[in-house]
């Protein structure tokens, strides 16, 4: 499943595990300079592991 969303800094959004257990995702910043350039702020139970993309390889490293 996938879902597409604009946000504008300050808005927030919630994933909520059948556990309840909470991750926010903030944006933080948009550079207007560089319109591919936003900041997000996420916080997680210490238990989720967060990877970014680029080093992630699909196997949980």
């Amino acid at each position: 499943m996938a879902l597409t969303l604009g946000r504008k800094p300050g808005e927030k959004i919630y994933i909520i595990d059948a556990q309840g257990r909470e991750i926010e995702i903030e944006v933080v910043k948009r550079d207007e300079k560089l319109s591919n350039f936003t900041q997000l702020r996420i916080n997680a139970p210490q238990e989720f592991k967060i990877v970014r993309g680029e080093i992630y390889n699909g196997n949980n490293s």
